[in-house]
């Protein structure tokens, strides 16, 4: 079971997800999206929370109130990290997420620690928690059949791009090719013009 949550601090409002239990964050972590943005309270067990990036967006794009609420979500749904102030939250893309052999339902590292992002969190915020519980809808999903449409849908983007750039390439070597039997035609014009002149073909004699 996934729990969503709407972040209605922006507009259109964003949706926040996160994992009932360790074995559904598991689910999380191997069929996230390359546009997924992960939430953890740093060094402390804490829910897994997720807010997923619009098209051409980064990471650097989410707005502050967005983190905010993703920073107080994660602390209000860590065991420890709720009861502690001045903790600190971290957050990265899914693609940074690193599993290993041997490490537990869960838990992860990451590939490259340059990339993970920190915000520090000096309390809990009840009117922003309350607000977004209030928003708290749980769901089952299948969350790689949910992936695998998306990849699907990609695939076949991809493809319309590219079907798209070979048709844009055929239609400029065409015109390419246009131009040049052109200015061929126009210069052999030009040369029969030049030659005929010199032929002594004109109309005027003289003695």
């Amino acid at each position: 079971m996934v729990h969503f949550y709407t972040s209605n601090v922006v507009s259109p409002p964003v949706t926040l997800y996160v994992g009932a239990d360790k074995y559904e964050n598991e689910e999380l972590i191997k069929w996230g999206w390359p546009e997924d943005v992960w939430f953890h309270v740093d060094k402390l067990s804490s829910a897994h929370v997720y807010v997923r990036l619009q098209p051409g967006q980064t990471i650097d794009d989410i707005p502050g109130a967005v983190l905010e609420d993703c920073a107080q979500l994660v602390k209000a749904n860590s065991i420890q990290g709720n009861k502690m102030n001045n903790i600190d939250v971290v957050y990265t893309m899914w693609t940074n997420l690193k599993k290993t052999p041997g490490m537990e339902p869960g838990q992860v590292g990451f590939h490259k620690d340059k990339e993970v992002y920190k915000i520090r969190v000096e309390k809990r915020i009840n009117e922003i928690v309350n607000r977004l519980n209030k928003t708290k809808e749980i769901r089952e999903v299948d969350l790689r059949a949910v992936r695998e449409a998306r990849d699907a849908a990609e695939r076949e983007d991809k493809k319309r791009l590219l079907r798209e750039q070979n048709q844009r390439e055929k239609e400029e070597e065409k015109r390419r090719k246009e131009e040049a039997e052109q200015r061929s035609y126009d210069k052999l014009l030009k040369v029969e013009s030049m030659q005929s002149n010199k032929d002594g073909n004109d109309s005027d004699d003289f003695m």
